[in-house]
């Protein structure tokens, strides 16, 4: 660092600045202005957060600050420099020393920012040989491991020689983290980092976040929907709107008094686990950006607009006196007056009908092995599910939490016969699946429906919108093509999109527009029966909450079952009557959500719950932290699955007997060898699995 870098840190100066920024893109029907006027500081040390809905600008951002637009986008005007950098301005060549080695994007999705066909150490090696120079081979290889080390990936030289598509979704969000801070950078910007880990990995990683930025002295610009995640870890949040900065200031200051009616919206559509909170979308949906209308953005939208705020520019107004604390509303005062709140949420009783699905025993293993290896006794498969039993009623949501890695996915997709099953049994109304005809088949598939965790790679590339929901359509109703039209922008209407995107492509859509879309699809066949893995997990949660409403008012109003698949336990919660909780493949507790939420409880699910980020700021409860990941499913350990990382583990009871899964009440059943008491116990949150 340079002296004059370092008179800068000194003065308070901040590390990265960025000032009334304009980026538009040119695109067929006219220009795109995705961002205007956008400012905001980050410091050394600091966390600051950007949250808003998807389409809002948030990725938009990140990618004009290390200039990684896209060729038709261009920033037109304002300033970003960083530590005395002039970023706009800057040569190729000062930008290859600083991207990567100073400051390091860590984009939104591993899957495609990892290379597939590179080893991960060799990855991690390519960034510490670009930017650092080492001394030798080994001093490379040396850092690879220290710093897959640092990001608490288990074995990082076994690490280092796996593919990325050999790691879990956790691994591999870790390991991208691994590659950004490979050359120890001064800015680290985190594009949606925890977006699709389960609430565990996610606590770990928000862990491992705070730990770098102490050590480092880091700035850190994190980029999420989830304001439980800003409200844990951040300092400062903006809250950023269809291009528009509409509120920024401390996290404190800005969560427990919102001065925007955009902030308080989406504070009061977040779901909160136990504050039975009415969760309400926010009326409408993003203006289009290519047509931006006069005075506030948000005011369409708004529940204090008036005249005034539809015409003439609407700057930022000081909350606080030393203008920490802005908010970009003519009625700011009133707003903080009069603020927008959740209701308290009035559960629908549904009447449950007859068992529709049956699942018994059910068991899928992976590389089973030939006859000779088995002969031998040399080889293990991988146990995914592991004697599953499970009963899914009509008008009946059954939720599925645990880890990555436990089986969920696995188990959703065996069900609807994606899978072959290995040992078992699946009986949906009343038949075995293994014995229905290839017309019964067909039939089946048209009452039970899945939609997928990435929408992204279960979306047709070469189809528009409309080809993708109208083809359930086709194959399993007898609707004509006007009525198959209409029925497509209905469906679309339903999901909050609008029929401007019918004849696009899912490559022109955002993450969240594509699971809206995929949602779309499977309620185009009005199925009995749907998988629904992680529906919500890359929506915002505006988009959420009318997701997660649609879903209820369906399953009242047509009967509609449901396994969600959730590592979200709000989102469980909010929707599922029943719970089962599932770990290393097996089900581990199970019953009716109000019991599975209070005492008694398996220490899993404990952990579980206690890793679930709360909006508020102050919220110092105890956390369980488990140590390491879910272990390898081809080698489970002896006894109860979960004696490794249990922290109430009471000896060797526990190593060596695998505890049956007992009714303690009321259909609510644990896997532990722990009596109620025992499991009741208040546990300190430093401790950590044996």
């Amino acid at each position: 660092m340079s002296l004059e870098q370092q008179n800068r840190r000194a003065e308070g100066d901040p590390l990265l600045s960025v000032d009334s920024v304009d980026v538009t893109f040119e695109v067929a029907d006219g220009t795109i202005r995705a961002l205007r006027d956008v400012s905001l500081d980050v410091r050394s040390g600091e966390t600051v957060g950007i949250a808003g809905e998807s389409g809002s600008g948030k990725s938009t951002l990140a990618l004009a600050i290390v200039r990684y637009l896209d060729a038709n986008g261009r920033v037109d005007a304002g300033s970003i420099t960083f530590d005395g950098t002039d970023l706009l301005s800057a040569s190729r060549g000062q930008l290859r020393s600083i991207r990567g080695n100073r400051i390091a994007h860590v984009a939104q999705n591993p899957a495609t920012a990892l290379n597939p066909s590179m080893r991960v150490g060799a990855q991690v090696r390519e960034a510490i040989e670009l930017h650092q120079d080492p001394e030798s081979t080994a001093a490379a290889d040396e850092r690879v491991y220290e710093v897959l080390d640092q990001v608490n990936l288990p074995d990082p030289e076994g690490i280092a020689r796996r593919y990325p598509h050999e790691l879990s979704g956790g691994q591999q969000q870790r390991a991208l983290l691994a590659v950004g801070l490979s050359c120890n950078p001064d800015l680290l910007i985190l594009d949606e980092p925890t977006t699709g880990l389960d609430v565990t990995t996610q606590a770990k990683f928000l862990d491992l976040v705070e730990d770098l930025k102490a050590e480092y002295d880091a700035g850190i610009l994190l980029i999420t929907h989830n304001l439980g995640v800003i409200a844990q870890i951040a300092d400062r949040v903006n809250i950023l709107y269809a291009g528009e900065m509409l509120e920024t200031g401390p996290v404190e200051d800005v969560f427990t008094e919102p001065a925007n009616p955009y902030t308080q919206a989406l504070l009061a559509t977040t779901p909160e686990i136990a504050t039975n909170k009415d969760v309400k979308p926010i009326p409408g949906r993003i203006p289009e950006l290519d047509r931006i209308p006069d005075g506030c953005i948000f005011a369409d939208r708004c529940a204090f607009a008036t005249e005034e705020c539809r015409s003439g520019d609407v700057g930022m107004a000081a909350v606080a006196e030393d203008r920490a604390h802005e908010s970009r509303c003519l009625h700011w005062e009133e707003v903080v007056a009069n603020p927008v709140v959740a209701g308290e949420r009035e559960r629908v009783e549904r009447t449950r009908g007859e068992a529709i699905m049956t699942v018994s025993d059910l068991r899928k293993y992976y590389d089973e092995g030939t006859f000779v290896q088995n002969l031998l006794g040399d080889h293990e498969p991988v146990r995914a599910v592991d004697g599953v039993s499970l009963t899914i009623h009509e008008s009946e949501a059954v939720g599925l939490v645990g880890e990555s890695g436990c089986g969920k996915s696995t188990l959703g997709r065996t069900l609807l016969k994606l899978h072959a099953v290995t040992d078992g049994r699946i009986e949906y109304d009343g038949r075995d699946i293994h014995d229905l005809s290839k017309q019964e088949l067909n039939e089946f598939h048209s009452e039970c429906q899945i939609i997928f965790q990435d929408p992204e790679a279960s979306l047709n590339p070469s189809k528009t919108v409309r080809a993708i929901v109208e083809r359930p359509l086709k194959l399993f109703g007898d609707r004509g093509p006007e009525a198959r039209d209409d029925r497509v922008v209905e469906l679309l209407d339903q999901v909050n999109l609008g029929a401007d995107i019918v004849d696009k492509r899912p490559q022109e859509l955002s993450g969240g527009q594509q699971q809206r879309v995929g949602i779309a699809r499977a309620f185009a066949a009005d199925p009995s029966l749907i998988v629904l893995d992680e529906p919500v997990s890359s929506l915002d949660v505006s988009v959420q909450a009318s997701i997660l409403n649609l879903l209820e008012d369906l399953c009242t109003e047509y009967g509609t079952s449901y396994l969600l698949i959730s590592h979200d336990l709000s989102v469980i919660e909010a929707l599922c009557d029943r719970v089962a909780v599932m770990y290393l493949g097996e089900i581990i507790e199970t019953g009716a959500t109000d019991r599975i939420f209070d005492p008694p409880y398996h220490p899993y699910t404990r952990a579980l719950l206690s890793s679930i980020p709360s909006l508020d700021p102050h919220d110092d409860r105890d956390r369980i932290r488990l140590d390491g990941d879910v272990p390898d499913a081809r080698d489970p350990p002896t006894g109860c699955s979960f004696h490794t990382r249990c922290p109430q583990k009471i000896g060797e009871v526990c190593e060596t007997e695998d505890p049956p899964l007992d009714d303690v009440g009321d259909g609510h059943a644990v896997s532990c060898h722990l009596d109620e008491a025992e499991m009741s116990d208040p546990l300190d949150a430093d401790i950590t699995g044996s």
